[in-house]
């Protein structure tokens, strides 16, 4: 049973009906055990690393790499195409912009873009709900209205990303046939509630329910959502093969299993993403205790032509189009400032840099937050497709990565400075404290931050903390230091009156930067200490 245990908020009737409740339910009774053996496992994996095992390719999954035969899927309709995807939150504004935006994909983000405050959760599939109907329009406050201008079959693909396996709702209780009552999966009410409502209507209008996968740390995890995919389709009387879903290789582990992931989904797998930031953030997390070998400089030295990155995006692509599937490029984390020219000009030129040498390393498509980088993004992609929907033809067979290659991280600029310390702590602070207001993503100091790269700037600190770092300047980075930073900074950011979600943040900042305990993201003890009881921030109604 699946028990609504959060307040009502706008869209409620519409989204948490008795039938999408129990498709929920439905889900979880068949594999809510699954994913906590799964999570189990991913905590003993992690235990092994940090006690020096090192990830490498799988002996027992041989024959799945080098069967030359099997293919994936491939692109649904819609998806043929996505040399420029737009990301980013599903309020309704944010999407409204993202539909008009002139990109081929929108990627509909209920994870690392969004605070999963209840009325964003409900919110932003009651605004998905509306986008694939051609009904979404909204006013905001001060009576502007917005409207998706673009034609309906103009518009880009929807690919909603779900939350992950580690996280769960809170504003829904789940009870299993034992009678034990928890919190339902973030990831199957997500899913769930977006495939209820919108997978018939999604072909009706000539597409599909497409997804992408975040946080997967191995193929058994990708049976697992394939498992979800065939049950969910015949649940509603769907042919089994209409869902696709891109994964994101994002973690250490998953990158030594690309193969196995694109395998274990062929049946409804269109390929696989690059997620660069988390993918850092999970290098540093998973070997936080094996020393200075694994020790980074500053979060701006971490850039994607290091040699353990250029390994990763290459195999990447190599194991793509070896087996059908498309290659997605990441993120940059440049954005565009309409206040100052110049600032914008340096951003363009740095984003330009990196969606060219992805179009020239192979990938099919890219990833941007903002639709002023669009044109710049496209250019360079077009330059290299032309007519031509993507490059699954390049098989890259001049891609030889090691296990080594992966982990290669020595040869990364390990420099770290005060300023790359105070940074961290800014840019952490700033954007837990908006995290806290409900705001998911986040235009600081010239990037798009979103959870995962404050996650890269809390990890940092810890890992310097821990390695008795030196900065350039001959400061040792020890927790006092970080006491001292977090403190001025605070003071600097708080209003004169004083701001408790300042505060709130900085707490939150000294808990999973500094505590004795690390966990695994920092999202869980944000969730379930201060997010969860906090009062819901106002939110603005979708017209009509």
């Amino acid at each position: 049973m699946i028990e609504i245990t959060g307040p009502t908020v706008p869209g409620s009737d519409e989204i948490l009906t008795p039938e999408a409740l129990s498709f929920l339910d439905h889900l979880h009774q068949a594999f809510a055990a699954r994913r906590q053996e799964l999570l189990a496992e991913r905590q003993q994996h992690r235990g092994e690393a940090g006690n020096g095992r090192d990830p490498k390719f799988l002996s027992a999954t041989a024959a799945v790499r080098e069967d030359p035969t099997w293919r994936v899927a491939g692109a649904g309709p819609g998806l043929e195409d996505r040399r420029v995807e737009i990301t980013g939150p599903t309020d309704p504004k944010m999407a409204i912009n993202a539909l008009n935006s002139g990109a081929r994909v929108w990627l509909a983000d209920q994870e690392d873009a969004t605070s999963p405050t209840w009325a964003n959760v409900v919110g932003g599939q009651r605004t998905l709900r509306a986008a694939v109907r051609g009904e979404l329009e909204f006013a905001s406050p001060e009576g502007k209205e917005y409207r998706v201008t673009t034609p309906q079959e103009h518009t880009p693909t929807i690919v909603m990303r779900p939350r992950g396996w580690h996280l769960v709702e809170k504003h829904l209780a789940f009870t299993d046939r034992a009678g034990r009552t928890a919190p339902a999966s973030a990831s199957l009410t997500d899913f769930g509630l977006y495939f209820w409502h919108n997978a018939q209507a999604l072909v009706d209008g000539g597409r599909g329910p497409y997804f992408y996968l975040p946080k997967l740390e191995g193929h058994q995890e990708a049976r697992l959502w394939n498992d979800i995919f065939v049950f969910a389709q015949q649940r509603i009387g769907m042919p089994v093969g209409t869902v696709r879903a891109t994964v994101l290789i994002e973690t250490i582990p998953a990158a030594f299993e690309m193969e196995e992931i694109l395998y274990e989904l062929r049946d409804h797998c269109a390929g696989l993403n690059a997620g660069r930031w988390d993918y850092i953030f999970s290098i540093i997390k998973t070997f936080l205790g094996r020393g200075r070998r694994f020790a980074f400089g500053d979060r701006d030295r971490i850039t994607m032509t290091v040699p353990f990155m250029r390994a990763y995006t290459e195999l990447l692509v190599a194991t793509c189009h070896k087996r059908g599937a498309h290659a997605i490029g990441g993120m940059s984390a440049f954005i565009p400032n309409r206040r100052d020219p110049e600032a914008t000009e340096r951003a363009l030129a740095k984003v330009a840099d990196d969606k060219r040498r992805e179009a020239g390393d192979g990938f099919d498509g890219t990833w941007v937050a903002h639709p002023d980088l669009i044109p710049t993004a496209l250019a360079e992609f077009d330059a290299v497709l032309g007519e031509r929907p993507n490059q699954l033809s390049r098989k890259r067979p001049d891609v030889h990565a090691t296990a080594d290659d992966l982990l290669d991280v020595t040869t990364a600029d390990s420099t770290v400075t005060d300023a790359g310390v105070r940074s961290n702590v800014s840019v952490a602070l700033r954007y837990i404290e908006a995290w806290l207001g409900g705001t998911g993503a986040v235009a600081i100091d010239g990037l798009m931050e979103d959870a995962a790269t404050a996650e890269i700037s809390r990890s940092l600190l810890r890992q310097w903390i821990d390695n008795r770092v030196t900065t350039q300047e001959g400061t040792t980075v020890d927790r006092a230091l970080v006491e001292r930073i977090l403190d001025e900074e605070l003071d600097r950011l708080r209003s004169p009156e004083g701001d408790d979600r300042f505060a709130e943040a900085a707490d939150i900042l000294r808990e999973v930067s500094l505590g004795e305990e690390f966990p695994t993201f920092l999202t869980i003890p944000a969730y379930a200490r201060h997010l969860v009881d906090a009062p819901e921030p106002e939110r603005l109604a979708l017209a009509g």
